[in-house]
């Protein structure tokens, strides 16, 4: 997420994230299901509207750094310097994601999310945005010319990559491993035989 430059824009994301830290304290406390919005917002000392005016539904408190996530990734491609390559960058983006969600404090939230079906259907559908997100940020890079469909199954690839790595007994290693096959694919995209 970018940083708020101004006093409003400030407050706004102090409360976001109040909101967002309040729900995951009561999620990891009590446990997902047991927890309402409106016990939420009044852990938060914020109205139910306020509340919504954040966040969308109750799984996107889960979630607080989606945003954010989408973000990395298509700058990983828009940001990228003159004639850097696209697989790298993206690797790069990927392995930082993995590595933060991996991190030991972040198992807990794995957990809850791994036990709720909710959060499971939400984070998937979240990964299809994601992906077409990257794909459109593909479109959009002025030295890449793939078709719709290059560009749409290497965001996917992408983004499997990040959830497939996040599970493995090895994270980098399967990061690793998997951009390889990420890079072939690209190759053969760019090079068609």
């Amino acid at each position: 997420m970018t940083v708020p430059t101004g006093r409003r824009e400030r407050k706004k994301a102090a409360t976001r994230k109040k909101i967002a830290d309040a729900a995951l304290r009561l999620f990891l406390d009590r446990g997902y299901d047991a927890v309402g919005i409106r016990d939420v917002a009044a852990e938060a000392d914020v109205a139910v509207t306020t509340l919504f005016s954040h966040f969308a539904s109750k799984e996107a408190l889960v979630f607080e750094q989606d945003e954010g996530f989408e973000q990395r990734l298509t700058r990983a491609v828009a940001d990228r310097a003159p004639h850097e390559p696209l697989i790298p960058a993206l690797r790069r983006e990927i392995l930082a994601l993995v590595r933060h969600c991996t991190a030991e404090s972040a198992a807990p939230v794995w957990h809850m999310i791994e036990g709720s079906r909710s959060l499971r259907e939400y984070e998937e559908s979240m990964r299809l945005r994601h992906a077409e997100s990257l794909a459109a940020a593909l479109a959009a890079a002025p030295d890449l010319s793939q078709s719709t469909t290059v560009r749409r199954t290497i965001a996917r690839f992408v983004i499997d990559a990040y959830a497939l790595a996040r599970e493995a007994a090895d994270p980098d290693g399967a990061v690793d491993e998997i951009f390889r096959m990420i890079e072939a694919a690209w190759e053969v995209a760019c090079h068609p035989a």
